[in-house]
């Protein structure tokens, strides 16, 4: 009798017992055997990752320690949004890992976003991957799910669980000891001993490598269309593929149709049918199977967060839902839950991918948007009313107001941008077009190019002039023409200067009336016309102190201190500094003690005391860089440069200047060319 042979490798068991009856011999001396039962056993299923797999190498070193690292079975997890990766970066790391698990290598898709698999089909499946002709038919739970761990009992197996859908699909399937499970979901779920982490967009430098293994004629385009891909991998895999296979399509083609936003996503559809990537999903699909597990009205307030830019915090969202903070704690972490938003624990705020945001947005019904972006819009109005209100307490506070405002910033930008285009198109808007400006204007000249000043503050007068708000119209008037000035426009900042002070007079707005004096003083100075520039500034002293305005007073004073310097007499312009001085402490204006601490150097310098000078060109660096006032950091480092110049650090002091004139460019500020000038004096080119 024969002895059963097992063949591993093969999955291939031939057995049965052999007797005389088995054997013909024929005429021919040749031997016939009767066909033999050949049972195929599935051991090794593992697909091949995909051969242009590219990166991920941090999380691929997270993952392979945490299987080295836990006792007794491993269950490891990767979840993320549809189209992140899951499933290629499971099988490579799987691949990585076989070799540890010799006795098989089991793979299976349980249908998560779908019809998901039962825990019972599950089971079977992987029985009858060792004991194909097994018969389950009468086999209750309790048979079926001690024959599963019987099968895996003393081997070595690496079960492969593909999007899965939730805890219970695969509790009951945790394998024994020296098994190892990997899960991949794009729903977040518990489950005991699960290692779980979470799969994040590539990395610019994985993006650019993966657009070039995909189409190598990208080149320097790459990053820009890893950006405009949203650094997704299904969609960098669906562009550059369409790229390879249609050579008659430029990349500047392909990256100006995805800039467009609202038909991003439309675009990566047609791109994903024209590269025939049967096997891969469809962009819009794979959102769709997440989107279409919330209920109708988790799905409209999704959607609502289709308009934030950037991440926000859970009081953000619970203004656009109108909801109470409990309720909004508990569907936002439910979308999270199903890789629908993203959260950073450092920051404690939430995010929606970019491509999501897109798809929340396609979504909308008729005047959801409108409605949603008046909510955002109103939110952050409050949030720079409150940044407003920290700037002015002065001192360190100021930096409290600053922070919040940087913080929301790209928020604040894209509620402007939306609001200047849309001003006239209801009251509502209307009202915020006219209160934005106002709202954050010590945070906006500290952190607009002047430019963009005058993109915010034109809508804004055109409200206020039309609905004849002349308290809005003055004070708008006046940060035109600060805009102006600051761009070497002084003709057209004095026009607008005049038109305030006209304004404020007639309607007796006395601190308007003052700012507006000081102003066309600032702009008189600017013409090189001192006297008639201290008339003005003297004129808005007087209004200042009349009304007890203590810092625009100090602005006055500081005013009046440039001008009589630049007529040659330092030891009076020191002496209004001074006064500028201790009012901007008093009331802790930090960017008027700053510019006090610049004039101070200038006039200390034109003494020859180049050490005391040096010591408040420092002071003021260091609070123009506290604060983030560009300009004052570029006046800081030029004043540095031309002291270390006197000193003979020449090198020092060329590379100060040339940093200065990068802010200024940065800025838009004409002083850049200033800078320039100091250079060529000394004989440097940049």
């Amino acid at each position: 009798m024969a002895k059963k042979r097992r063949s591993v490798r093969a999955g291939i068991e031939i057995g049965g017992n052999v007797n005389r009856s088995n054997i013909v011999i024929g005429d021919s001396n040749v031997i016939n055997i009767a066909p033999q039962k050949i049972i195929l056993r599935s051991l090794h299923q593992f697909p091949q990752p995909p051969v242009d797999f590219t990166g991920r190498e941090e999380l691929i070193d997270q993952l392979l320690k945490d299987f080295d690292s836990q006792k007794g079975a491993t269950i490891s997890g990767l979840t993320g949004m549809g189209g992140i990766g899951k499933t290629a970066l499971g099988l490579f790391v799987a691949n990585q890992l076989k070799e540890n698990y010799p006795d098989a290598q089991i793979f299976l898709d349980l249908k998560g976003t779908t019809e998901p698999l039962s825990t019972e089909e599950i089971a079977r499946y992987v029985i009858l991957s060792f004991e194909p002709t097994a018969d389950l038919r009468t086999f209750d739970n309790a048979s079926l799910f001690a024959t599963y761990q019987s099968v895996l009992h003393g081997k070595n197996v690496l079960l492969f669980f593909d999007n899965a859908r939730a805890a219970e699909q695969i509790a009951p399937l945790c394998p024994p000891g020296s098994c190892a499970l990997l899960v991949t979901s794009r729903w977040t779920f518990s489950l005991p001993g699960l290692q779980s982490r979470r799969v994040d967009v590539m990395s610019e430098d994985d993006a650019k490598n993966f657009l070039l293994e995909l189409c190598p004629r990208v080149k320097d385009k790459a990053a820009d269309l890893a950006i405009a891909c949203a650094y997704l991998p299904l969609a960098l895999r669906i562009s550059g593929s369409f790229l390879q296979v249609n050579e008659d399509w430029s990349v500047e083609q392909c990256l100006t149709q995805l800039s467009d936003r609202k038909k991003r996503l439309v675009t990566l559809r047609e791109r994903h049918e024209e590269a025939e990537l049967k096997s891969e999903s469809d962009l819009l699909a794979t959102f769709e199977l997440s989107y279409n597990e919330l209920s109708d009205e988790y799905q409209k307030l999704w959607r609502m967060l289709g308009v934030f830019p950037a991440s926000f915090d859970a009081s953000a969202a619970q203004t656009m839902w109108d909801l109470e903070e409990a309720e909004t704690r508990k569907l936002l972490s439910l979308l999270r839950r199903y890789s629908l938003l993203d959260f950073d624990e450092n920051s404690s705020r939430y995010s929606l991918h970019d491509l999501l945001a897109d798809y929340a947005i396609s979504q909308m019904k008729n005047g959801e948007e409108q409605d949603a972006r008046l909510k955002h819009a109103s939110h952050y109005l409050k949030v720079m009313n409150k940044t407003n209100d920290l700037y002015k307490k002065g001192g360190q506070i100021i930096l409290q107001g600053l922070h919040l405002s940087d913080r929301e910033w790209k928020h604040i930008l894209s509620a402007q941008l939306w609001i200047s285009k849309h001003a006239t198109e209801s009251k509502q808007i209307a009202e915020l077009a006219l209160l934005y400006p106002n709202a954050t204007v010590h945070c906006i000249n500290l952190r607009l190019a002047p430019k963009q000043q005058i993109s915010w503050l034109l809508p804004a007068l055109y409200i206020a002039k039309k609905f004849e708000i002349k308290h809005a119209e003055s004070s708008i008037l006046g940060n035109l023409g600060n805009a102006h000035i600051l761009l070497g426009e002084v003709g057209k900042s004095i026009e607008y200067y005049e038109e305030q002070l006209k304004i404020a007079q007639q309607n007796g707005f006395r601190e308007s009336e003052g700012r507006a004096l000081n102003n066309i003083g600032l702009a008189y100075a600017e013409l090189a016309d001192l006297q008639r520039a201290i008339e003005f500034y003297e004129r808005s002293l007087t209004v200042k102190r009349e009304i007890g305005d203590r810092g625009g007073e100090g602005n006055a004073l500081g005013n009046l201190g440039n001008a009589y310097f630049r007529l040659g007499h330092p030891h009076k312009a020191i002496d209004f500094h001074e006064q500028r001085l201790l009012i901007a402490r008093e009331i802790g204006d930090r960017l008027g003690e700053g510019s006090a601490m610049n004039n101070l150097g200038l006039a200390y310098f034109s003494l020859n005391d180049v050490r005391k000078a040096m010591d408040y060109y420092e002071q003021r660096l260091l609070i123009a860089q506290e604060i983030g006032d560009r300009r004052g950091e570029g006046a800081g480092l030029l004043n540095l440069g031309i002291v270390f110049r006197s000193l003979g650090e020449n090198q020092r002091a060329i590379g100060l200047v040339k940093e200065a004139i990068r802010i200024y460019e940065m800025m838009e500020s004409p002083a850049a060319e200033n800078a320039r000038k100091r250079l060529k004096e000394w004989g440097v080119s940049e």
